[in-house]
């Protein structure tokens, strides 16, 4: 059996493991645009602020390859499948296969702005990318940073910690606006605040300045900013452009099946390319975060090694400490209106905490905390069971509900 797995992140690393323990003999080809061994992408925030080395990004050992009889084709990127004949193009070489994992990730969102070849403008999506940065930051004095989303927000702080002055230029309402509601959305704003952070709401850059260096930005409300760095963080979209969508279906991601299996037979996705059911919101969706990635690579593994295994769902969550601020969300927490979906809220502006519960039905869909985030894993364990509830709702907002209460529903 020849298995090709294009991606060596986590959901293409987890995959090839499992295929090895089920299937000894057969031959496995990893393909990846990187020229690194596996990392991990998360810790790159970590490795800017300068609380993690560079080298300890690595998950695997760089013997992983030779140990796990897999053959590397690192710092080439795909550029066709050919589902007919079974074989993948790279640089116009062919490689078949049996079946085909596609866990190609994701590539950071483009703008479209004048300067953009400048030096010191960055995205910040890997290992390269982090160390580019790296190496300009004992120059940088400002630094302007595009979006207010996840990677928007984890390379502000990063900089921030790094003692370097930072404007945020926000399209939204409030910063990490994909993650958490408009009540949280304003906490995090005021924490960034305290801590120096100049966020600019509805406003973005649209031309760069500078000789060879960028020195100057163009916003859009007609007046300008003086920097010496910009990282663009507009969020990721799936790592999809080369494949045949006649042939395999495609809609945020490539759409995948209960056994991480495409509409092509022997082709699989799996991580932050892939699209499969979301538990909290019933239908497909893109959870393009590390433990979904873990958790269908597997799957995809075992199904392709001939274990037949289905996979429950992913389901949207983040744990984001921010200065001297916890916040966790899960699932389902801007639901439509009029659609059955009730919503419970508590905060203490005192304490700086906050808390919403979403139900649909008996059914908690989602959860946002602020601050005394303690109890969130069991809620997030009640989403992912879709464990009835049937004591009073309002309980559990209460820090101080008695959990084993749940155990005996």
């Amino acid at each position: 059996m020849s298995y090709v797995i294009l991606g060596n992140g986590v959901a293409g690393v987890h995959a090839a493991e499992t295929i090895r323990q089920l299937d000894p003999n057969g031959k496995i080809t990893m393909i990846s645009d990187e020229v690194f061994p596996p990392y991990c992408r998360p810790m790159i925030s970590m490795v800017l602020e300068g609380s993690v080395p560079p080298e300890k990004l690595p998950i695997r050992p760089s013997s992983f390859y030779e140990e796990f009889k897999i053959e590397p084709v690192l710092g080439n990127r795909v550029s066709a499948v050919d589902v007919d004949h079974r074989a993948v193009s790279v640089n116009g070489k062919g490689y078949p296969y049996d079946k085909l994992l596609i866990a190609t990730g994701a590539d950071p969102r483009r703008i479209k702005a004048d300067g953009l070849e400048l030096k010191n403008i960055f995205f910040m999506r890997t290992e390269t990318h982090v160390r580019q940065m790296l190496s300009t930051l004992p120059t940088i004095r400002k630094a302007l940073v595009l979006g207010g989303g996840l990677v928007g927000f984890k390379a502000s702080y990063g900089l921030l910690r790094r003692g370097i002055q930072v404007i945020m230029l926000i399209r939204s309402g409030y910063p990490l606006s994909m993650q958490v509601d408009s009540e949280a959305g304003r906490m995090i704003w005021d924490e960034l605040k305290a801590h120096g952070l100049d966020v600019r709401l509805g406003v973005e850059a649209t031309a760069f300045e500078g000789k060879d260096t960028v020195s100057r930005a163009h916003l859009s409300d007609g007046s300008f900013l003086p920097c010496d760095m910009v990282v663009i963080g507009k969020g990721v979209f799936p790592a999809r452009g080369f494949i045949p969508k006649e042939k395999i279906k495609v809609d945020a991601g490539i759409v995948v099946d209960e056994h991480m299996e495409t509409s092509a037979p022997g082709v699989f996705a799996a991580g932050d390319v892939a699209e499969c059911i979301d538990i909290a919101r019933k239908t497909p969706w893109v959870n393009a975060i590390w433990p979904e990635a873990v958790a269908q690579g597997r799957i995809a593994g075992m199904n392709m090694a001939g274990r037949r295994t289905a996979y429950k769902g992913s389901l949207s969550r983040n744990v984001i400490r921010i200065f001297g601020m916890d916040v966790m969300t899960a699932g389902l927490i801007t639901p439509p209106e009029a659609e059955g979906f009730d919503i419970l809220k508590v905060a203490d502006s005192r304490a700086k905490t906050y808390r919403k519960l979403v139900f649909r039905g008996d059914r908690l869909v989602g959860i946002v905390m602020v601050n005394a985030i303690e109890q969130g894993g069991v809620l997030m364990a009640l989403i992912q069971s879709e464990t009835p509830i049937k004591l009073p709702r309002e309980a559990l907002l209460k820090p101080s509900f008695n959990f084993k209460q749940l155990m005996q529903m």
